[in-house]
């Protein structure tokens, strides 16, 4: 498929999300929502991540009713692995009381992880798929479908994600301490005085928002910039196989990883929500 397009062109074009949006003459897609701007849907990023939700919680949920106490089969294995992994580490960071934190953080890490593992698909597979659904069943031009698999590699997912974590964070502090508490914490620290109020309420604003923005821009800069090795791996030809192997391997630490630390951030995040300094 790179044979098809520029260097440039072919990035570029699988660097571009599926773009739905309603215009004045209809919903459009696509290049005709480039001036569409806030509101565009993107499709690809909107169906894999739904999709993959979806795939975890149909797996968690038939391992959960067919679970055995006897020798369990491979797959229950894996997802009591996965499931004492997350709960172990709810344990050591989480230092409050709540039956939300572990299912959140096991959601949090399984589906991350699912939408990260698609960066591990050959960038052409599903473009060229997608580009003879587009072409052979609506009559579409294949230079004009496009799809990005990888959830995750979408900055308004990653804030999406984050936004929520953040919500959680704002009501788990209110919760714990009221708004009082909240209030107080906000002005009253790190300097105990109310002469410092101004410049208290600053850095904890700055502090507190500036959490869900590197929970967001850390995934997306890791799996961005992964994506974009990947697509310029399938750009040399020949030698493109040997090395999107070796970048495959190395991804198979890397992108547990990520989930792991959104994850952990996360538990850290709502830990420090619920403690009362």
């Amino acid at each position: 498929m790179a044979s098809e397009y520029s260097t440039a062109d072919y990035i570029q074009h699988h660097l571009t999300n599926a773009k739905m949006c309603n215009t004045e003459s209809g919903i459009a897609f696509n290049k005709a929502c480039a001036d569409a701007g806030f509101w565009t849907i993107h499709i690809d990023t909107m169906a894999w991540s739904i999709g993959l939700g979806i795939l975890f919680l149909a797996i968690f949920r038939s391992v959960g009713k067919k679970a055995t106490t006897g020798v369990p089969g491979k797959l229950q294995a894996l997802v009591e692995i996965v499931v004492d992994f997350v709960d172990t580490n709810v344990k050591s960071t989480y230092h409050g009381k709540s039956s939300l934190i572990a299912p959140l953080a096991l959601t949090i890490f399984v589906w991350v992880l699912l939408m990260n593992f698609m960066d591990l698909v050959p960038v052409d597979v599903l473009p060229r798929i997608a580009a003879l659904i587009g072409e052979h069943a609506f009559g579409m031009d294949p230079h004009d479908v496009y799809i990005k698999s990888v959830p995750t590699t979408d900055l308004n997912l990653t804030a999406a994600l984050a936004i929520g974590v953040f919500i959680l964070m704002i009501g788990y502090a209110i919760k714990m301490k009221g708004i009082t508490g909240f209030t107080k914490e906000l002005t009253m620290q790190p300097f105990n005085h109310p002469a410092f109020i101004p410049a208290n309420f600053i850095l904890e604003t700055v502090t507190l928002i500036a959490r869900p923005f590197s929970l967001a821009l850390r995934l997306f800069g890791n799996l961005y910039a992964s994506e974009l090795i990947f697509i310029l791996i399938a750009t040399v030809g020949l030698f493109q196989l040997p090395l999107h192997f070796a970048w495959a391997v190395f991804h198979l630490l890397v992108l547990p990883l990520q989930a792991f630390l959104f994850m952990t951030l996360t538990i850290v995040y709502l830990s420090l929500a619920s403690q009362d300094h």
